[in-house]
């Protein structure tokens, strides 16, 4: 796998749209909160990038990107929440995005 070149903020610009498309597109309001934690030319950068990866890739990115900055339990819980007010933007958490919270979980936290 290529290695990822991000900035710390467009890492979590990617983690944000990917957690957005849980339910396969993001709303005004999602993307809205995404450009509340990045500059504009962060998010069109990694939404370009993004939109041109399938889940695998996206998924992988995120695991390298969390490693190559060394996030801490304390980043986490962060991001965390900051996915938690993506998915409550348009005013509702639903089944498919409680699911990818979940996955998110499970996954971003299994090497801490």
């Amino acid at each position: 796998m290529e290695q990822v070149k991000w900035t710390k903020d467009e890492l979590v610009a990617y983690i944000l749209l990917f957690a957005a498309h849980s339910n396969f597109t993001e709303s005004n309001h999602e993307k809205n909160v995404i450009i509340s934690k990045v500059d504009m030319q962060s998010f069109q950068k990694i939404h370009h990038e993004f939109e041109g990866d399938n889940d695998y890739q996206s998924i992988q990115k995120i695991i390298k990107g969390l490693d190559t900055y060394n996030y801490s339990k304390d980043d986490l819980s962060l991001l965390f929440a900051d996915i938690k007010l993506l998915f409550f933007a348009d005013g509702e958490f639903d089944l498919l995005e409680q699911n990818m919270y979940r996955g998110l979980e499970r996954l971003l936290n299994s090497g801490k």
